[in-house]
């Protein structure tokens, strides 16, 4: 089962200040039914009015923290997608405060399989962790291959269970 037929109909809230990263996404996921909002309060308006198959929320700029937290209260599933906020620190408290993958900006061409994945793994059909191992060579070498990115990850999978193969 290919991308666009997961994702097709799927209805997306997309939260980012950067109007290109907002432009680019809406024309990746163009099989999607895409709300999209630059600031905090209209993101935070469109959680608490609508629903949503998955958010995909930037960090910065627009109370991305904050706004995890709405969406975990509404049940929509949040995809962290950051630049700016690629850190160690910044990916364990994504996880840690409830989104279901954290994605750096620089992967952003991948989306539609990061977002396949996530939907696949609500409906029971994939490993819900899927992400993180597609991730790990990148995390590795954005946070070094020392022990934050390792006890993030071990600390994880304590928590959500195994990751899995990609």
């Amino acid at each position: 089962m290919g991308n666009d037929t997961v994702l097709e109909g799927k209805k997306l809230l997309i939260v980012d200040d950067e109007p290109d990263v907002v432009d680019t996404l809406k024309d990746m996921l163009g099989m999607c039914v895409i709300e999209t909002a630059t600031d905090f309060e209209t993101a935070e308006k469109s959680l608490n009015s609508n629903k949503y198959d998955i958010a995909i929320l930037d960090i910065m700029g627009v109370n991305g923290y904050k706004l995890l937290e709405t969406a975990n209260k509404k049940g929509v599933p949040a995809l962290i997608l950051t630049a700016n906020a690629l850190t160690a620190e910044d990916f364990a408290k994504s996880l840690s405060q409830g989104a279901v993958a954290y994605i750096p900006k620089e992967k952003m061409i991948e989306i539609p399989v990061y977002l396949t994945d996530l939907l696949k793994a609500q409906a029971g059909t994939e490993n819900p962790h899927r992400w993180f191992s597609r991730l790990e060579s990148f995390f590795d070498a954005i946070f070094g291959i020392n022990r934050t990115y390792h006890e993030v990850k071990k600390e994880y999978i304590k928590k959500h269970g195994p990751i899995g193969d990609a």
